[in-house]
């Protein structure tokens, strides 16, 4: 008789301990570069930043731990739910959300608080890839491509009112999974040649669009500061500046891990969004690109389980995923180094945020979730 083969099932560590890595990575940062503010700022407490962010990277690692030892099948059931909650949480934040540096972005209850715009990121990806499930003979067709992008246009259009980069990484996505999920690649490398050139040529079309008021006035002044920063340096190109004279400062070493100049008051929230221009200057050209490798192994990572996963659901959850990370990774870099204009992103894992990173987390857990169900057979 034969035997029967065992079967056991994969996790991919690698990946776990991947991300474990960079939020440790990112906790060393945030401290580094938020500890003279935190000084200033909190009572003398230079740990302030960096004791939030632990107790929140802490929680988010649990909860993706859970969230990988359960079926990825179960959220399908959920997804429809989830993504209009997406929108309840959108509209609720206009109304009632807590205004902070003048922005309606979070919802809260006493001293708890979150962003909608990193739910309904995850709601998307869950969304669309019970979609894809469903409808995935239709994709291939005009119609079915148009349906599915306009199921992922009115939440983008809706965030983006709110905070125009969370928007952008919101269509990004859908776009991502739409091309993984069609064969039509012709129509998306024209659609790809198209984005560039309209970028490209922003200086062009900067005239038109304010005349046509299609973009407020401080959005308006973003591409203005892009452009041209040393003309704006004192209406919003002083982030900028400060933040490329941090990168061009590193030199290939750096000056140090905690000698940055530029954190001592330069660069505004250097903790967030610039978190990148302080690795460069205190871990040089070195730092800055082995911290874009670590984010190229976990694409790759990402890529290994979705190629190998037990369905299209998963398969689809981890694309989105993928998406997510490396549009936000790609956004976040191009705006430190002035590629593109300010839109406010965090690095992934790396900048100070709690929601951000808890939702991350909570992404990582599914991708994880699909990795488990991987089944490995051995004699």
């Amino acid at each position: 008789m034969a035997k029967k083969k065992k079967v056991r099932r994969f996790y991919d560590y690698s990946l776990l301990f991947c991300v474990i890595f960079l939020m440790a990575f990112g906790l060393v940062m945030i401290y580094s570069a938020s500890s003279y503010t935190a000084q200033l700022t909190q009572k003398g407490d230079s740990t302030y930043f960096l004791k939030r962010q632990f107790m929140i990277a802490v929680g988010g690692l649990l909860v993706a731990i859970i969230i990988s030892k359960m079926d990825y099948r179960w959220f399908q059931k959920l997804s429809m739910l989830g993504y209009l909650l997406s929108y309840v949480l959108m509209v609720a934040v206009t109304f009632v959300g807590k205004e902070i540096n003048g922005k309606k972005r979070w919802l809260g209850v006493g001293m708890f608080s979150f962003q909608p715009t990193e739910f309904a990121k995850v709601a998307l990806i869950v969304f669309l890839a019970a979609y894809v499930v469903k409808h995935v003979n239709k994709l291939n067709t005009w119609k079915g491509m148009i349906q599915m992008m306009l199921l992922a246009f009115p939440i983008a259009a809706i965030v983006g009112l709110n905070n125009l980069s969370s928007g952008v990484i919101i269509l990004g996505i859908a776009v991502v999974m739409l091309f993984v999920a069609c064969k039509r690649y012709a129509i998306f490398l024209c659609s790809g040649v198209g984005a560039f050139a309209l970028i490209f040529t922003a200086q062009f079309w900067e005239p038109f669009l304010e005349k046509m008021n299609i973009l407020h006035a401080y959005q308006m002044k973003r591409i203005h500061v892009w452009l041209d920063p040393t003309q704006y340096a004192q209406e919003g190109g002083y982030q900028v500046l400060q933040g490329l004279y941090a990168i061009g400062s590193g030199g290939l070493f750096g000056k140090g891990l905690g000698e940055s100049i530029q954190k001592l008051g330069f660069v505004p929230e250097a903790q967030n969004d610039m978190i990148f221009s302080i690795i460069c200057e205190e871990l040089g050209l070195f730092g800055a690109v082995s911290v874009i490798l670590i984010f190229m192994f976990m694409i790759y990572r990402c890529m290994v389980i979705a190629n190998n996963a037990p369905d299209l659901f998963g398969a689809m959850l981890v694309v989105g995923v993928m998406a997510h990370i490396a549009i936000q990774v790609i956004l976040n870099i191009a705006v430190v180094t002035n590629t593109i204009p300010n839109t406010g992103i965090t690095l992934p894992f790396i900048s100070y945020g709690g929601t951000s990173v808890l939702f991350l987390m909570i992404e990582m857990g599914l991708v994880l979730s699909v990795s488990n169900q991987i089944k490995l057979e051995r004699a």
